[in-house]
């Protein structure tokens, strides 16, 4: 569904050019739900533009839906959905009307996109909103009326960008669970940017990594995390002065690996390493420990995050870049 190679797009800014995106070669197959991820400024949104035709690149091709962005805009702009961060509906008409129109504008005859609205109202959970205009929707409706405005020509190809920013947990629950259905019922292919690193790990089957304009990463989840080295076990000392024992007889049990002993306020103190396979580790950790008269006071194992992932790769936390 979309093929680029070195991708580029170059900026003027006064008498400096900058390098937004560089070379940036990506494939996604028809199907895939790929979430393309990085800090505020990586390029992840210029990359977007460039694949929806909004944006034209420097140099490099693009090749989404079987059709150069370049050269065949308007082919790729019939075969793809587009859900940007803002609202899609103007304000003075109610719901169906809107879609209506919308499938209207996409060249489909009325009796198709009556009945396509019909369809999306009713998959979206907008049917008992159908006839309220638009202003008057929650934000969760405002945000499934503008997927069903992206869907109403049956696209092959959805690109969401940050769909799901500014909605409660209910709402963002609700959101991805169509989406689901979305891929389930139509092989819809989606592509998707977001802040919100729980969605991404697990709602994409692979995630792409883009800092500085260059892609970084790329692979599911658990391939990026796995670059992380192992889970991090943490557990407490309610005698503080037997914490470097304990550290000392869990850098044994792990062949060395280094440990980290803090302070923890009112607890005592708190001994934290990074092993292979955390869940295995800790049955053998625990019986050494009580065999040296060292008693945790608490034990939690945690494994690797998306956020882990991008402090190793870009030495920042997109957590706080969101």
């Amino acid at each position: 569904m979309i093929r680029t190679r070195e991708l580029t797009r170059d900026f003027r800014v006064g008498k400096d050019t900058v390098e937004a995106v560089r070379g940036v070669d990506v494939e996604v197959a028809e199907g895939e739900l790929v979430a393309l991820l990085g800090p505020n400024g990586a390029g992840k949104s210029t990359t977007l533009r460039m694949l929806t035709t909004l944006l034209e690149p420097t140099s490099g091709t693009a090749m989404v839906a079987g059709h150069d962005v370049r050269a065949e805009p308007a082919e790729v702009r019939r075969r793809i959905g587009f859900v940007g961060q803002g609202h899609s509906a103007s304000g003075d008409q109610r719901a169906r009307d809107e879609l209506y129109y919308q499938g209207r504008l996409y060249g489909l005859d009325r009796r198709t996109s009556r009945s396509r609205t019909d369809e999306l109202l009713e998959m979206l959970d907008l049917a008992a909103a159908a006839d309220r205009e638009t202003t008057t929707l929650s934000g969760g409706q405002q945000r499934r009326l503008d997927i069903a405005m992206g869907l109403i020509h049956r696209p092959g190809l959805l690109f969401l960008d940050e769909p799901s920013t500014g909605l409660d947990p209910q709402s963002r629950a609700d959101l991805w669970e169509h989406v689901a259905r979305l891929r389930s019922e139509y092989g819809t292919t989606v592509v998707l940017t977001t802040h919100y690193l729980e969605e991404a790990d697990n709602a994409a089957e692979r995630v792409l990594v883009i800092d500085h304009g260059r892609l970084i990463a790329d692979g599911t989840p658990d391939e990026l995390k796995g670059r992380v080295f192992g889970d991090l076990v943490r557990f407490t000392i309610d005698e503080a002065h037997l914490a470097e024992k304990a550290a000392e007889v869990a850098a044994e049990l792990s062949d060395g690996t280094p440990t980290e002993v803090t302070e923890v306020e009112g607890v005592g103190a708190e001994v934290a390493l990074r092993v292979d396979r955390g869940d295995a580790f800790l049955p053998g950790l625990l019986r050494a420990l009580d065999e040296s008269g060292v008693h945790p006071g608490s034990v939690q194992v945690q494994r690797p995050t998306l956020d882990d992932v991008f402090l190793t790769l870009t030495g920042r936390s997109l957590r706080e870049e969101g």
